[in-house]
C-alpha cells in the first residue's frame, strides 16, 4: 500500500542544505582571521542554531559574498588563491569543447595552474569512468578538518556542476568515495552527489584521493553551450552552481519516500506514477533530468537500508531481506555482493571486528 507523503516536506528538503556545509565553507575565513559575522548577517544565516537547515538561495549568496570578501574563488582554503575570475575563464576554456572528456581534460589542465593542491584527473576502464581528486599534499593536519572536507565538497560540486551544465542534463554519479571519515551533515551527500557516498577516512599525516564512478559513456556527451548560454550562466556564477542539476529535487524525493513507505511491497513504476497522477514516461523523464532512475532510486534504497540494518541492528539476514521486498533471500544475497563485494554476513563479522 502505497502511503501518501507531504508535498511541502518535499518542497522544504529541496530548498534547504546542512549547516555542515556552511560552516566547512567559513573555515577558509577564519584561517585568515576574518570576522565571518558580517557576511552571515548579509544573507540571513545563523550558525548558533546547528541543526538548522539554510535556504539554497542564501547559501549561493554567502559564497559569493566569501569569494569576494578574500578575493579567492577557493574561500582561502590553499596555499595559493584562485582569483575571482578563474572560473570564468575555466568555463570559456571548455565551451569549445567537442565533448564532455576534452572538457574535463581542459579543466583538470587549468585546474593545475589555479589550483595546484588538488590534483585532477579522468580515466576510464571496462566501461566505467573516474573523476578522481587527489591532494598534492595534505589540506590540513586533521583528515577530517571542516575546511578540507569542504574543499574536497567543493571541488566535486564545481566540477559535475559544470559537466552537467556543459552537457544540457543531469549526470548521474554512481558512486563516490570519500576521503574522510563521514561527515554529520552526510545525509544530504545521496541529494547533492549520489546515494552510494562512502567515505575512506585518510591516514592522519596523508593525502587523500576522492573517486567519482559515472558510466564512460557520458564521456562522448556533445559540449551544448554557446557564448550567449555562458553569459547568462555566469551571472550569479560559481555560487549559482549550488542551485543547478541538484539530485534533491521533488520528483527523486517522492519516488524514494513512496518506495520506502511501501516496504516490503515492491511497487512498480506504474504503481508509482498512478499514485502521483502522472503516466509512468512522464515520472521517467523527470528522474532523468535530475539525473536519476527509478531502478537507481530503488536499488540505492535497498541498499542504505541494507547496510544500516546490518550495522544497528542483530536482525537475521532473512529477516532483513524479507523486509526489503526480497522474496527469496538468495536474491539479496547476490544484490548485497554486487553492492559491496561480500556476502551480508561477512560485512556484518567486518563490523564486529572492526568495533
Amino acid at each position: 500500500m502505497l502511503h501518501r507523503t507531504n508535498p511541502n516536506s518535499a518542497r522544504r528538503r529541496q530548498a534547504t542544505v546542512a549547516m555542515g556545509f556552511v560552516t566547512g565553507m567559513l573555515a577558509g575565513l577564519a584561517r585568515h582571521n576574518r570576522n565571518a559575522a558580517p557576511l552571515l548577517a548579509a544573507t540571513g544565516i545563523d550558525i548558533a542554531d546547528t541543526a538548522s537547515r539554510i535556504p539554497i538561495e542564501r547559501y549561493a549568496a554567502l559564497y559569493n559574498r566569501i569569494n569576494r570578501e578574500l578575493d579567492d574563488e577557493a574561500f582561502g582554503l590553499f596555499t595559493q588563491p584562485m582569483r575571482p575570475g578563474s572560473f570564468e575563464f575555466l568555463c570559456r576554456g571548455c565551451l569549445s569543447a567537442p565533448t564532455l572528456a576534452e572538457a574535463l581534460q581542459r579543466a583538470s589542465r587549468f585546474l593545475h595552474i589555479v589550483l595546484p593542491d588538488l590534483v585532477v584527473s579522468v580515466r576510464r576502464a571496462h566501461g566505467r569512468a573516474e573523476l578522481v581528486i587527489a591532494e598534492a599534499h595534505k589540506l590540513a593536519e586533521q583528515p577530517d578538518d571542516p575546511g578540507r572536507v569542504f574543499a574536497f565538497e567543493w571541488l566535486l560540486r564545481l566540477l559535475h556542476g559544470l559537466a552537467c551544465w556543459l552537457a544540457g542534463r543531469g549526470l548521474a554519479l554512481d558512486s563516490v568515495i570519500f576521503p574522510y571519515r563521514r561527515p554529520p551533515h552526510a545525509a544530504d551527500y545521496a541529494l547533492i552527489f549520489t546515494e552510494d557516498s562512502r567515505f575512506a577516512p585518510t591516514v592522519p599525516g596523508g593525502t587523500g584521493t576522492l573517486l567519482a564512478s559515472f558510466n564512460a559513456n557520458l564521456l562522448e556527451l556533445p559540449v551544448r553551450r554557446d557564448e550567449a548560454a555562458l553569459t547568462a550562466f555566469l551571472e550569479g556564477a560559481p555560487g549559482k552552481l549550488t542551485t543547478l542539476y541538484r539530485r534533491d529535487r521533488e520528483m527523486v524525493s517522492r519516488v524514494r519516500d513512496l518506495l520506502r513507505a511501501a516496504l516490503p511491497a515492491t511497487p512498480s513504476l506504474d504503481a508509482i506514477a498512478t499514485h502521483l497522477h502522472l503516466s509512468p514516461r512522464t515520472v521517467h523523464r523527470r528522474l532523468e533530468d535530475e539525473g536519476s532512475s527509478f531502478r537507481a532510486i530503488k536499488d540505492a534504497l535497498r541498499r542504505d537500508m541494507a547496510l544500516a540494518r546490518l550495522t544497528k541492528s542483530k536482525d537475521s539476514i532473512a529477516q532483513i531481506a524479507a523486509d526489503l521486498g526480497y522474496a527469496d533471500p538468495s536474491a539479496f544475497y547476490r544484490a548485497f555482493v554486487d553492492w559491496t563485494g561480500m556476502a551480508p554476513l561477512h560485512y556484518r563479522r567486518q563490523l564486529t571486528q572492526e568495533n
